[in-house]
Parts: structure tokens; C-alpha cells; sequence
């Protein structure tokens, strides 16, 4: 990149010697893009534009701008922005293209920040990252193939299967915590791009997703993840 004019969020900084930083981005034209930049990092949350010099994975980063004021997260909504960043740091290759989910992720901090007044905060909460997940992982070239199992025969539905990554959907002998019934399955069928899930699907794509994003995820877990975790059961202890 020489010079090349960038627009995106900040995902993550470190310090980096005494008056710079490390910063991790995911831009509308790059993907996740890395970089040092010599001044305050900018908040999360909201887009900025700034200019990108450098042939390294490093890239040199100048004049930055903040494009909207301030953004807040709190309760789930915070805990929710912390995992769609560490999910983009982790899994995200760098500067490779990912348009579906940049508008994606766009979409999701704009819901999140209307999470709070929604009439049905946790069900809204539960779409909106299904939705990021969706386009998140078939850009990074996981799609599913719902119709069919492991076998290229059709999925039945009154048959269980499990789900492996590599795999797909594989017949199962017995049902366990850990199948999934053909009839949920087919439900994705219905699903069109860019709609909403019906109860069924967020149920299904809950588990699945999950599962996938954990299998790629390796030995390290979500940090997010564990911390949520923690903050809901502390609400449990203290009522």
C-alpha cells in the first residue's frame, strides 16, 4: 500500500514504544489490515478513515479521523461488541476482502446500540449475531450444505446427525446432547439471505456455530465468551 486511504473500525491496540501503538482494523477495502500508528488510538466502535503506507504485514498508519461521535456499549451490548472484535482478530485472515462481513459488522454495532429500548432485547441480541456469524463464516469458506449429509444422500428428517466441520452432517447411530435432527436442519432451507431467523433456526445455528467457531477457534477459548459467562452467573449469585 502506498498512501492508500482506508475506512473501517479499530478492533484492537497495544502500546507499542513510548508514544505508539499496534492496531488491528477490519476495513471495507482490505479486511483486517495491521499497522503502527503514532498517536492516540481511536475509540472502538466507530468508523474512522485514515492513511495506510507499507509493503509489510505492518503497515504505517497516518491521518486519522473519527468519523461520528461518541459510541457506549454496556450490559450485553458491551459484552457482544468485545466478542464480534475478538472473533475478527482471531479468525480473520489479514488483508483479504471480506465485504459481507465488514456490512455485517456495520449492521450489528448499529442494532447494538438500540439493544437496550428493544421489547425483546434477548431474542434481538440472538439474531444479530447469528447474522454476523452467518456471513463470518461462510466468507471465510465454511458454508453448510443443508439439504445433504457427509454421504451426498439426502438429509431425512426423522434421521440424527452429527456435525463436523470438515464433514458436514453425519448420520448418527443414536440420539445425544450432541445430534441435531434431520427436521431442524431442513428448516435452514427456508432461510432467505438477509432475513431474519425463524425460533427454529436460531436454536439450530446457536449450537452449530458455536461448535464451528470453537473447532477454528483451536486451544485458545474466547475471552469474551468466558467473561460473559462470568457476569451472568454474578447476576444470578447477587439477586
Amino acid at each position: 500500500m502506498r498512501n492508500e486511504i482506508l475506512h473501517g473500525y479499530l478492533i484492537h491496540h497495544r502500546k507499542y514504544r513510548e508514544r505508539s501503538h499496534i492496531v488491528h482494523l477490519f476495513t471495507q477495502e482490505h479486511g483486517r489490515v495491521d499497522g503502527i500508528l503514532r498517536q492516540t488510538p481511536p475509540p472502538q466502535y466507530q468508523p474512522i478513515t485514515l492513511q495506510a503506507s507499507g509493503k509489510s504485514e505492518l503497515k504505517n498508519f497516518s491521518k486519522l479521523e473519527i468519523l461520528n461521535q461518541p459510541i457506549f456499549f454496556y450490559g450485553d451490548a458491551f459484552f457482544s461488541g468485545f466478542y464480534l472484535n475478538e472473533v475478527i482478530l482471531r479468525l480473520c485472515p489479514l488483508e483479504e476482502t471480506m465485504p459481507e462481513t465488514f456490512q455485517q459488522y456495520h449492521l450489528t454495532l448499529q442494532h447494538l446500540q438500540k439493544l437496550a429500548d428493544h421489547p425483546e432485547a434477548d431474542v434481538f441480541l440472538r439474531q444479530i449475531l447469528r447474522q454476523f456469524e452467518h456471513a463470518l463464516l461462510e466468507e471465510l469458506g465454511y458454508p453448510l450444505d443443508y439439504a445433504h449429509d457427509s454421504n451426498q444422500q439426502e438429509i431425512i428428517a426423522t434421521q440424527y446427525y452429527q456435525f463436523q466441520l470438515a464433514e458436514g452432517f453425519t448420520p448418527a447411530a443414536h440420539r445425544s446432547s450432541a445430534t441435531l435432527s434431520g427436521q431442524q436442519i431442513l428448516t435452514m432451507l427456508n432461510y432467505e439471505k438477509g432475513g431474519d431467523f425463524n425460533a427454529e433456526q436460531l436454536q439450530l445455528l446457536a449450537k452449530l456455530y458455536r461448535q464451528m467457531i470453537t473447532s477454528l477457534l483451536g486451544d485458545r477459548p474466547l475471552k469474551s465468551r468466558q467473561l460473559w459467562i462470568q457476569n451472568a452467573q454474578s447476576k444470578i449469585v447477587n439477586r
